[in-house]
Formats: C-alpha cells, structure tokens, sequence
C-alpha cells in the first residue's frame, strides 16, 4: 500500500497534535511536517511536496484562504483538505472554488476524518490505473459510491440477493461490494475491514459467502511466512466477470 505523506497547516498546537494522531491512525497516512501559518506552509510544500495538505482557514500572517489561492495560483501538485471552525456558507464555497477536496468543521471526531482520507486514498488509486475511466470510477471518486452499471441496475442490485444467511445484512455487504469494486487488485480481510470501517472478523464472514457464492474469486498471494488470502470481484462494473 502507498503511503501518502501529508503536511498539517494548523497554528494551534493543541490542534496539531490531535490532527497528527488522527491522521496516523489511518492506514496509509504519514504526517511528514507541520506549518503554523500559511507562509510557512507554502514553504514546506515547495521543499518537502507532500500528496495532500490539511489546512486551517484562521492563522496568522497568512490564513488559509490566501494560502489555498497561493498553492493553486503556484499550480503546486498537492490535494488540500480543509480542517476549520468556519461554518459560513461563503467560506465553505470559496475554499471549494479553489480545490479544496473536502472541509471538516471543528471540533471534529476521528471517524470524520477517517472516512474522508480513506475516500481520499481510495479516489488516489482509482486515479493511478493506467486504463480508461467510466461513469462509476467517476462517481466514486466524487462521492464516494459507485452510479448505475451499463445494464441500468446498480452493482449491488445485481450482486445482492434477496435473503442472507443468518448474520449477515444487505447494508454492510453493498459496502463490502462497493469497495471491491473500486480496486482492481485483490485485497485482503484487513484491507476491506479498514476500507469499509468494520472488524476484520465481520470483513472475512461477508468475504468467505461471496466467495462461496461465486462474488470474488479468492487470490492466495505467498511471500514470506503463510500465504495471505486475498479477494478480487468477479464481476466489474462493465458486468463482465
């Protein structure tokens, strides 16, 4: 899994640290530095090129509005996600104007966050596949949810049937479905867990019926130690398998 590096812009230190903590909770995310206003910031994305910035709006010498204005008059290749107390609409649609790719409002919880860097890392690698994109590749980096295959149904209407085994809900497994869907290579019950936000347990009962329902094709992957067992949809969302 890459890991996508990223730099906080944020003068309260107290704020730092929680956004830091947060952020290296998500599988894949590294803190590589931190600004204390927006001048200083610019600076570090110049000199360290983080994948994605996480800016504050009200700072000192430079705020955040100025700043995103400046990354992307600088035509700079970082993503910024906006963490602020502003909560006015005009705010809002002006960090949005200039790219921002998500705003979360303080205070903020980790399962927030959460969701927006896995969206992130998720739109990341939907836009790393050397191939050409479709309707639901795009969908899915935008909202984070798949739009309707070429037959008119959606994906988990055609994959989801109308009775489950004991334990298992339609819910959670149109969550399991969308997320494979959105990576052609296979993953592991780990990675669908942390992908989806649910126990690697719950991730390997719904992955072990879709494979035995013939859903995913199960990909032993070896290298040191056990082999791994890894998990790939059969049926795309061209509807081909």
């Amino acid at each position: 899994m890459k890991e996508y590096q990223v730099l906080l812009i944020e003068d309260d230190p107290m704020v730092q640290e929680v956004n830091r903590q947060f952020v290296e909770r998500v599988e894949g995310f590294q803190v590589l530095g931190v600004a204390s206003s927006g001048a200083e910031g610019i600076e570090l994305i110049r000199q360290r090129k983080p994948d994605l910035v996480i800016l504050d709006i009200f700072m000192p010498v430079q705020d955040g509005m100025e700043t995103l204005k400046r990354i992307r008059g600088e035509q700079l290749p970082v993503d910024v996600m906006v963490i602020s107390a502003a909560n006015d609409m005009r705010t809002i649609e002006r960090m949005l104007q200039n790219g921002a790719i998500d705003f979360i409002m303080k205070p903020f919880k980790f399962d927030r966050v959460k969701q927006s860097l896995t969206h992130y890392r998720q739109m990341k690698e939907t836009l790393a596949n050397d191939r050409t994109a479709t309707q639901t590749d795009v969908d899915r980096m935008l909202f984070g949810r798949t739009s309707a295959v070429d037959s008119g149904e959606s994906l988990t209407e055609v994959l989801i049937p109308s009775e489950l085994p004991k334990g298992l809900h339609a819910v959670t497994l149109k969550q399991i479905l969308q997320f494979l869907n959105g990576h052609t290579a296979p993953l592991s019950a780990e990675e669908v867990a942390e992908g989806v936000g649910i126990a690697r347990v719950t991730a390997r009962r719904y992955l072990d019926y879709l494979e035995k329902s013939g859903q995913v094709r199960l990909d032993l992957q070896y290298g040191v130690g056990r082999p791994v067992n890894k998990y790939v949809l059969c049926l795309r969302s061209d509807g081909s398998r």
